[in-house]
């Protein structure tokens, strides 16, 4: 086979990997037109669902820094229309390893210390269950498309020789149609919520007419920098001319946070 034949056939193989990925992530649910927090009769994958009978399904339960708390992600059944197969995602979680940290006296494997960072496809809900209580409850009260649940981690994380003990949870995720599509999905705002330790008293960390686009973690104050952007324009999504603004959050008192610097 000639060179040139080689290099089209791997750049067409990136390029349908790429639409691919671009198609997945883009997925989410369709919800009715009459209301963002319904659910329509059919999603995106060509499932039928309602909001009585959707399909979901509980997978893996997960220990948190409480011994007598765990966490249940909650899946979306999709439909793989040309397989005509049923399935759903996998816990997945953020790493981020750092040779350098352990010679600061840090040590941690998360993105964020004394969190868990778990994320996959369609997680629409998290279980949060008291075996003490022998009780739980849903974070959120229909499914949503969640990014990223921080949750208690039970590793022996550090900072500055320090333990760090989280007793919250945040929750990065996409609550509502924004953009008014009839979809719940990447393309709509992105909101950040803090609930507390028993999974309820949930509020917004970054103002809910703003969409969170990343984040960053201050090891030296153990606080949280956060990127959002303002719907100036109140259509619901996010675009190119809208500024950045910075926000911070205090991770030792997560009821301190506000805006660092607002662009004009």
């Amino acid at each position: 086979m000639k060179k040139n034949s080689i290099v089209f056939l791997l750049f067409l193989g990136v390029l349908l990997v790429h639409c691919n990925e671009k198609e997945v992530k883009e997925k989410g649910f369709r919800i009715s037109e009459s209301s963002t927090s319904e659910v329509d009769s059919v999603n995106s994958n060509g499932v039928n669902e309602s909001d009585k009978n959707r399909k979901t399904k509980s997978v893996d339960l997960l220990a948190t820094a409480n011994p007598n708390v765990k966490v249940i992600p909650i899946f979306l059944v999709n439909y793989n229309e040309k397989q005509k197969l049923h399935f759903t995602g996998s816990n997945a979680f953020y790493y981020n390893y750092n040779d350098d940290l352990k010679t600061k006296g840090n040590s941690w494997k998360s993105i964020i210390p004394g969190f868990e960072a778990l994320y996959g496809y369609n997680l629409v809900n998290i279980f949060h269950f008291d075996q003490q209580k022998n009780e739980g409850k849903n974070l959120f009260e229909k499914s949503v498309l969640i990014k990223t649940l921080y949750f208690p981690t039970k590793e022996l994380d550090s900072l500055k020789n320090k333990p760090i003990k989280r007793n919250y949870y945040m929750v990065s995720v996409y609550d509502q149609d924004t953009n008014k599509d009839n979809y719940l999905n990447i393309k709509d705002l992105r909101r950040f919520y803090f609930f507390d330790e028993n999974g309820i008293n949930k509020e917004a960390i970054v103002p809910l007419n703003y969409s969170v686009i990343g984040a960053f973690f201050d090891e030296t104050n153990d606080f949280l920098y956060i990127d959002a952007k303002e719907d100036v324009n109140k259509d619901g999504k996010i675009n190119k001319n809208e500024t950045v603004t910075l926000f911070y959050l205090d991770l030792n008192n997560p009821k301190n946070k506000g805006i660092v610097y607002k662009n004009k």
